[in-house]
């Protein structure tokens, strides 16, 4: 257990439980420790599934702090993307275990690539997901690489441009959610009693051979994605999004 992540685990499942008031947002530190549950996960022989869920009411996760762009130099937000993109992905791919998101509440842009590095996204009746990043100036880099496989071309460019948010029910009609149930974490609970009682050699050799097959080109994706919101970041756009946002006012874009 650490600050604000809280690990637990019992009958061969681990549960990750994200518990940094108020959103959930990631700072540098915040993610780290996400970073480490995972690797703990990983390399607990007694864990065959892990669990990611939240321990806020009504918030699965917000995203990147904003402090974390505001006014950062391209070195900055490149050391916490590295972390975001290419460390979650490495540390998921190589888990060798399952994982599943457990979505009750809100999941916005960083925390949808958060959830989508899972196996398995199961939604609760109050979950809602969004793409807000485009609204502040910042490109949704990460997302092009992976949305499109999963909805396809034209569903995934309307949320990502128009950033609006949807609910459970079309989460999991477009793909996005694995199952939708009253609350996720109980339905996730019970996903991961079904796996865990499976073969644990199968079951890594399986998930090794599906992510091969799913995700060619991906690590290039994701180095690309690094270098795309790194060049939009630091732009007076997005800094003046991130400000407007802040200060809760419409946005005056320099590039207009």
């Amino acid at each position: 257990m650490t600050d604000h992540v809280r690990y637990t685990a019992a009958d061969h499942i681990a549960v990750i439980t994200l518990a940094r008031p108020p959103l959930n947002a990631f700072s540098i530190g915040f993610l780290d420790e996400i970073l480490k549950a995972l690797r703990d996960a990983a390399a607990d022989p007694d864990v065959r599934v892990v669990v990611l869920a939240s321990g806020i009411a009504e918030m699965f996760c917000a995203g990147l702090d904003l402090d974390i762009i505001l006014g950062s130099d391209d070195a900055t937000i490149r050391d916490f993307l590295n972390r975001l993109y290419v460390e979650l992905w490495d540390v998921q791919r190589n888990m060798g275990k399952p994982t599943i998101a457990a979505v009750d509440g809100a999941a916005r842009g960083g925390g949808m690539t958060l959830a989508i590095s899972c196996d398995m996204i199961i939604a609760g009746e109050t979950a809602s997901f969004g793409y807000p990043e485009i609204n502040l100036a910042l490109p949704p880099a990460i997302h092009f690489a992976h949305l499109h496989r999963i909805i396809g071309r034209y569903r995934a460019f309307d949320l990502l441009f128009t950033a609006r948010t949807f609910d459970a029910h079309e989460a999991l009609d477009l793909g996005l959610a694995s199952r939708l149930a009253p609350r996720a974490l109980p339905e996730a609970m019970d996903a991961a009693r079904l796996i865990a009682a499976k073969s644990p050699a199968a079951t890594a050799f399986s998930r090794a051979a599906f992510h091969r097959e799913a995700d060619r080109d991906y690590t290039d994706a994701v180095a690309r994605a690094v270098d795309d919101f790194c060049k939009l970041a630091t732009s007076p756009d997005a800094q003046e999004g991130l400000r407007a946002f802040l200060e809760r006012r419409k946005p005056e874009w320099p590039g207009a």
